[in-house]
């Protein structure tokens, strides 16, 4: 997908290395938790995507292996500049926290015993739960517009959490099944 549809019509970064930066800024916001900044930053603070370019991103990024921020960056970059676009944005996303995480992970293995530590970062596992629900509600309004429909698509993010969280069903079982049912109707629904 591209990100540019209509030329102008749209915000968009002048060039990879603002991409870069921009990539830069929501991985140093968002430790732990970059998606919640990332729909706010690219949809409502730059615009460089609408509501449902965002989502569309993050559903296919959700389905590809490997981190869905890192996939998102990626088609992003892809989308606006071609594979330079892609390595600036994937560049930008990873670098200086991958600096940052390997300091901490040298300080963590000296500090591990204190409960302290312990403390905090079960209090960071629920603010990124917290990020997470949030960014979820905020999106939720593009389901309405979506082939499939609201209900449909709340009673099939219902059976995955049933498949997942009470089945114990694994993921890719979960995705195979419900996501290729999901496909299979929305591609009928949008060739009527």
């Amino acid at each position: 997908m591209r990100c540019n549809e209509a030329p102008g019509s749209t915000p968009r970064p002048a060039n990879p290395l603002e991409l870069f930066w921009a990539c830069n800024n929501l991985a140093l916001q968002g430790f732990g938790g970059v998606l919640a900044v990332a729909q706010r930053e690219l949809v409502e603070r730059k615009r460089w995507l609408t509501r449902e370019q965002f989502v569309e991103m993050l559903s296919i990024s959700q389905i590809l292996p490997g981190p869905n921020i890192v996939n998102l960056a990626l088609g992003l970059g892809h989308g606006y500049f071609g594979l330079r676009g892609a390595f600036a944005a994937c560049a930008g996303l990873l670098a200086l926290p991958l600096l940052i995480v390997l300091i901490l992970a040298a300080l963590y293995s000296e500090f591990a015993h204190e409960p302290m530590l312990a403390g905090a970062l079960r209090g960071m596992g629920a603010v990124a739960a917290g990020l997470v629900l949030a960014t979820a509600a905020k999106l939720a309004s593009t389901l309405k517009v979506n082939p499939l429909g609201l209900p449909l698509c709340l009673g099939l993010a219902g059976l995955a959490l049933v498949a997942i969280a009470w089945l114990r069903w694994p993921l890719v079982a979960v995705l195979g099944l419900l996501g290729s049912a999901a496909v299979a109707l929305a591609w009928s629904r949008l060739a009527r």
